[in-house]
């Protein structure tokens, strides 16, 4: 297994307090969040199979894929799903100056908000930094823009090649709890473990009488 936890450990949530890492409820709710896409059939896929349980989802999207498919982003869109932004080239924060990611973000924006033009959508201001890394001077002057940076609570490591599609599926019912925000990624370096977690994961939660929402009210 990778060094790095399923579960993120509170020491980590309270040294970034200001960052969203999951969702303070009482209520069975789960946030599933998808990186990465949209992508060719497997973005068509993930909503198919989160249409199959009424489930909502957060897609965080990256802004180059979004201009080769825009129409998968757009049925992301018309199915009801949050919209957040990834970055417009999956830029790893820690290796690049604090105006370049900054500029390389409002691209992004500018391309997610380029496909909403008369519709009545409104994509929030959410980003998830590509790889979880950003530095805090990058951090806090997003948030002086507005945006709400989303973390995770767990990770279902589906783009790790040495976790099985079974343990992808564990990684994730053994950390949930209320207000979990999960990681998965609608990619294809990702898609044999979420195809297979997915649709578990969703069965397994719905079995226990949870909700599925997308980060539409932080």
């Amino acid at each position: 297994m990778p060094l790095t936890p399923v579960k993120t450990p509170k020491v980590v949530k309270s040294l970034f307090p200001n960052y969203v890492w999951d969702i303070d409820t009482t209520e069975k709710e789960i946030y599933l969040t998808f990186d990465d896409g949209p992508t060719p059939e497997i973005t068509e896929w993930t909503l198919d199979v989160l249409a199959k349980y009424n489930a909502k989802a957060t897609f965080f999207c990256i802004g180059a894929n979004v201009e080769k498919h825009p129409d998968i982003f757009k049925k992301i869109i018309q199915s009801g799903h949050v919209i957040g932004n990834h970055t417009q080239d999956h830029l790893k924060g820690w290796k690049t100056s604090k105006t370049a990611y900054l500029n390389n973000i409002a691209q992004a924006q500018k391309v997610l908000n380029a496909q909403i033009q008369n519709s009545e959508f409104r994509i929030l201001n959410l980003f998830r930094p590509p790889y979880g890394k950003i530095t805090p001077k990058q951090g806090k002057a997003l948030m002086a823009l507005g945006y709400n940076i989303v973390m995770w609570d767990v990770l279902s490591f589906d783009w790790d090649k040495t976790v099985t599609p079974e343990e992808c599926f564990n990684n994730v019912i053994s950390k949930v709890k209320n207000g979990s925000i999960i990681v998965f990624h609608d990619s294809v370096k990702a898609s044999k473990n979420m195809q297979y977690a997915l649709p578990k994961v969703l069965e397994y939660y719905t079995g226990k009488g949870y909700v599925f929402k997308g980060l539409d009210s932080i």
